[in-house]
């Protein structure tokens, strides 16, 4: 990487005539014959709060300060006559040459080593023009990212991967706010994302919570400190709260204890006076997004209105519900729920999730229920919420309210459920209409009308989206609430015992198994290419396809799709090189078996992959497939089998022809909120044995979808 690092001679002119020269001419050698900074870097900053210190304001005044540092490091012996640091980065992000990549002398010499390297023998220093008070800009973080990324790969004194604050093993608080990216991983170093500008306020807290209950909490677990929100900040501040409520040991978690314990100390924030209380709900405040109190042992004005803000966006009244509530407000802050709408969220989505707070937490009370997030997307807390007010709604008594698609649950479906809905009832059935949304009408994407969830008229839109979604979704096509249309909105399966003409197993399909499943009712089968692991190791389940057995399906009547899969259920089995690798794999197994031109073969995402692990891996491995089959000729088309996001994902963003969904993991967050991609051929729904020892799959074959194998190649 290109940096641009200014010479000494353009801060040179910013000092005294008498130290001009010296202060211009290029860095002398290393006397030290233990200089190698090969370990790699320190983060310095100018020091602690100075009222009479510069802001920064003009690059002048940069410069000015560089002079400044030159005088005063070269007023005695302590730096052999030069500047200490070897570069200084200024908050416009321009890098000025220090003594450049001769000698180290400002990490703290006298210290121990690290590694077995000298702390100033081993280190660059890299000083960063902003004192204790002042924050990073994004050119001054870019700036150093570039400069490490320089000293690891291009410079004539390269250097190593890590990365330490000043106050690394010596009692400084040197490089002040800083510190939370002065460490391998960070925004600041180059072989991690970027990720821009931290959080001093939620740095602040992370400091102060594992400085407080660190070796003093029994059970407590210390949060990195690198000004970021997150699970692990939020867990040390619930143990944090849990040690001043009197609970030991603590955990990582917010149970019903820790409920109890606050619901039992009845204080809402403003008039609490335990300092480390307050602190816990400022720095869980920041950790939320919400503005509050800059110190954080006080509960300002900032802090009450922030708190009050927390409970409108979360669907519920301050003035009414303060207290009542609080015990649900304190557990909502220290979890990662978001209770304000998100820049992808949906505001339609957001009021459904607040009037399920307003009406079933503090309405009528679910003892099982928490608080759903209020951030306008659809994911397991709010389907977990969604179904304990159906629950209520259907007339399932408040104890036995458990969120859960049992029995129960399908009963009062099948009876209250299918009648006419009116009410709250009428408002949960068109709120799961809209999350399910969009359904395709044809063609075409067709999203559920807002404005039809708080009416009970059968709108010409309501009845319009129900068609299309029972047609898309393969159900009959009643245009009311029945029972197949609620499970198909309530969850990944739908009615899981729903009739199905389509299967995949990992068992040989012999004569006698094709005739079974023919008589079944069956048409089409899919079995697998290839396995992994080899005859006599651990594992081994003999689940490929035999090699006469193509022809015994066919011969039985039925028609089979080929399915690929090398393990798949970690992310790390997902890269280009593995789909290249398994696509040419996939191509000469399918040759082999005479599998025809234009078949298409479904390579496996076998767990829950969020959008994250999407973009990481899930879609390179794809491209690999894509460019694999294509290597071998483009023979054979590519599917995906998967959740409901990895599909749509993978066809609309890689290319994948037919999606094969794994909707029998209902669980997965990648089928909560998500419609059914609109290339769905298969739906795998339910898992049974079929017959003593021959489990099954039960798919959902789509009409007019994939048509699979019907005849074999010659």
């Amino acid at each position: 990487m290109s940096v641009t690092i200014l010479p000494r001679s353009v801060w040179a002119q910013y000092v005294g005539p008498d130290k001009y020269q010296k202060a211009a001419a290029p860095p002398a050698p290393s006397n030290d014959p233990n200089w190698n900074p090969e370990a790699g870097v320190f983060i310095h900053h100018r020091g602690p709060y100075n009222p009479l210190a510069t802001n920064y304001a003009s690059e002048t005044e940069c410069l000015l300060d560089i002079a400044q540092v030159f005088d005063e490091h070269t007023q005695g012996d302590e730096f052999n006559g030069d500047i200490a640091y070897n570069f200084l980065i200024c908050p416009h992000g321009n890098i000025y040459q220090g003594r450049g990549y001769e000698r180290g002398e400002a990490n703290y010499g006298k210290g121990a080593p690290i590694d077995g390297y000298g702390r100033n023998a081993g280190f660059y220093s890299i000083c960063a023009l902003m004192r204790s008070n002042h924050t990073a800009t994004e050119a001054l973080l870019r700036a150093y990212r570039n400069l490490i990324d320089h000293l690891r790969n291009e410079a004539p004194r390269r250097t190593g991967n890590r990365i330490f604050p000043h106050s690394y093993g010596y009692d400084t608080e040197c490089p002040g706010n800083l510190t939370m990216y002065a460490q391998p991983g960070s925004t600041i170093d180059p072989s991690a994302p970027w990720t821009g500008l931290a959080d001093i306020y939620i740095f602040a807290a992370q400091r102060w919570v594992n400085a407080a209950y660190a070796g003093v909490a029994p059970g407590y677990i210390t949060c990195p400190e690198n000004g970021r929100t997150g699970w692990s900040t939020v867990y040390s501040l619930t143990q944090g709260l849990q040690h001043e409520l009197g609970i030991s040991p603590t955990v990582q978690n917010f149970g019903s204890g820790t409920f109890d314990a606050v619901k039992k100390r009845g204080r809402l924030p403003n008039v609490e006076f335990n300092a480390n209380l307050i602190r816990i709900y400022n720095g869980a405040l920041w950790c939320k997004g919400y503005w509050t109190s800059t110190n954080q042992a006080i509960w300002s004005d900032d802090s009450q209105s922030a708190l009050e803000r927390v409970y409108r966006d979360a669907g519920l009244s301050y003035s009414t519900m303060s207290l009542s509530m609080w015990p649900h407000i304190c557990k909502g802050l220290l979890r990662m729920d978001q209770f304000r709408l998100i820049p992808q969220g949906d505001i339609n989505i957001q009021r459904v999730q607040q009037r399920l707070n307003a009406r079933y937490v503090a309405g009528i009370g679910i003892p099982a229920m928490s608080l759903v997030p209020c951030d306008g997307i659809y994911t397991r807390d709010v389907q977990q919420g969604f179904m304990m007010a159906l629950q209520y709604e259907l007339g399932l008594a408040l104890n036995s309210i458990n969120g859960n698609f049992g029995p129960n649950t399908q009963a009062g479906l099948r009876g209250k459920g299918s009648g006419t809905l009116t009410g709250d009832l009428r408002y949960l059935f068109r709120a799961a209409c809209y999350f399910n949304s969009p359904t395709m009408n044809g063609n075409a994407p067709l999203m559920y009308n807002p404005d039809d969830i708080g009416t009970d008229a059968d709108t010409t839109t309501h009845l319009q989206w129900l068609r299309a979604f029972q047609t898309f979704s393969q159900l009959p096509v009643t245009v009311t609430n029945d029972y197949a249309t609620w499970a198909q909105l309530l969850i990944s399966t739908g009615d899981s015992e729903r009739p199905a003409t389509g299967c995949d197993c990992i068992t040989e399909i012999t004569a006698a198994r094709g005739q079974a499943l023919k008589a079944a009712g069956y048409q089409i089968v899919g079995r697998y290419l290839d396995e992994d692991v080899k005859p006599g190791e651990p594992g081994y389940l003999a689940k490929a396809l035999r090699t006469t057995e193509p022809q015994t399906i066919l011969n039985a009547g039925l028609r089979f799709f080929p399915i690929f899969q090398y393990y798949g259920r970690a992310l790390s089995n997902f890269t280009y090189a593995k789909g290249l690798s398994h696509a040419q794999i996939a191509h000469d197994k399918a040759v082999g078996y005479r599998i025809p031109a234009g078949t298409c073969i479904y390579f496996a995402v076998d767990y829950d992959a969020l959008n994250v692990d999407i973009d990481s891996n899930i879609k390179p491995y794809f491209e690999g497939v894509r460019d694999g089959l294509a290597q071998k000729g483009g023979r054979y088309a590519y599917g995906v089998y998967g959740s409901r996001n990895v599909c749509s994902r993978v066809s609309h963003e890689v290319g994948a022809k037919w999606s094969m969904v794994s909707g029998m993991s209902w669980g997965f967050s990648g089928n909560l909120g998500f419609p059914l991609p609109e290339n769905w051929a298969l739906n795998q729904i339910k898992e049974f044995d079929f017959q003593t020892g021959w489990g099954l799959d039960n798919d959902v074959w789509r009409t007019g979808g994939d048509p699979g194998v019907s005849s074999l190649s010659s």
